[in-house]
């Protein structure tokens, strides 16, 4: 296979910033700790509010933020989405670039790149955001990358690109195109409103495509109507080989041939929790391309997530912290790598 894992997903750029109080998001008119979705010219505005304090940009949406985790720890990795004509397009595909080594990324030239910009509070890490699709939710063929889908071990997806819209036709066919060709499909539910929005559908590509799953405890429960060590056994009776529901603190549950691991989180200080999930999804996933047993997959993940929000940002670029978090967890004889979906 020419890639560890390719995949499919919204390209937003993120832009982030710490504030110290909540004066500006009161003078604004925006809800602590919730997303608001808004246009470009709203984006902007807000945007520039606040880049005086020091607005950090990088590449960003649930799937890339795993993708990129996979080529940072070393794999490769290869992220299709769609940007638009302009700096912060250009500005996305040079860190997806820096991450993994190359893309294939869409151009669109009638729609502006999407972006989310998250305002973190300095005193708890709670995060106010404002997100603007864009081009993100437009991508409205697989075009040639389905090539690349038929040459990958794994494939990665998100609820984000089921959603209504013109991406969901082209996200199943991405599904149905590497399942074909022999990819283990992995699908990260990505967000509690995904699943109360489209909670039949994701059952019906759960169980009809699904090899990896994963959702947060929320997310587990919405799909379940059960709490998390109940939901998961739900859920992998859906023929999904690994399931992993990641409780935050309280660290994750795997699923694997019958047998629920926990893997306890690995304690920092929290500073953003943004993307802590999807670099959980794309270490683990390092850890399955190497053909590692879950557990040791769980815990590499812990301690990548425990990296993400030990810092400003959702991908770590720390290589060094990454090759020690490698060092310290990687196992002497790997188990047998999963197979596909049946």
């Amino acid at each position: 296979m020419v890639w560890d894992v390719a995949g499919l997903g919204n390209a937003l750029v993120d832009a982030l910033v710490v504030v110290e109080d909540d004066a500006l998001l009161e003078e604004l008119g925006l809800t602590r700790g919730t997303m608001h979705p808004v246009d470009d010219a709203r984006w902007q505005e807000v945007y520039e509010r606040v880049r005086h304090l020091g607005v950090t940009l990088d590449s960003g949406g649930s799937c890339a933020n795993t993708l990129a985790t996979v080529g940072h720890l070393g794999g490769r990795a290869l992220y299709c989405g769609q940007v638009g004509d302009d700096a912060m397009g250009r500005l996305y595909a040079e860190r997806i670039e820096q991450a993994c080594g190359g893309h294939a990324l869409r151009v669109s030239s009638v729609a502006p790149t999407g972006k989310c910009l998250s305002i973190i509070s300095g005193r708890d890490a709670e995060r106010t955001m404002l997100t603007d699709l864009g081009a993100a939710v437009h991508l409205s063929e697989l075009g040639d990358f389905a090539g690349a889908l038929q040459q990958a071990r794994f494939a990665h997806f998100t609820g984000y690109t089921l959603l209504d819209g013109p991406t969901r036709p082209v996200a199943l066919e991405a599904m149905r195109t590497a399942g074909r060709a022999g990819a283990i499909l992995s699908l990260d539910t990505a967000d509690p409103f995904v699943v109360y929005t489209i909670r039949d559908l994701l059952w019906e590509v759960i169980e009809q495509h699904v090899d990896v799953l994963f959702v947060n405890a929320e997310e587990a429960r919405g799909l379940t109507d059960e709490e998390p060590e109940r939901a998961i056994l739900r859920l992998a009776e859906r023929h999904v080989g690994i399931v992993v529901v990641k409780l935050g603190a309280r660290g994750s549950l795997v699923h694997h041939e019958g047998v629920v691991h926990h893997v306890d989180a690995w304690r920092v200080r929290a500073i953003d929790t943004t993307g802590a999930g999807d670099t959980y999804a794309g270490a683990f996933l390092y850890g399955l391309s190497r053909g590692w047993d879950v557990e040791r997959c769980g815990q590499l993940a812990s301690r990548v997530a425990a990296l993400t929000v030990s810092q400003i940002g959702a991908v770590v670029k720390d290589r060094a912290a990454l090759a020690e978090a490698l060092r310290a967890i990687a196992p002497n004889r790997p188990a047998p790598l999963l197979a596909g979906h049946p």
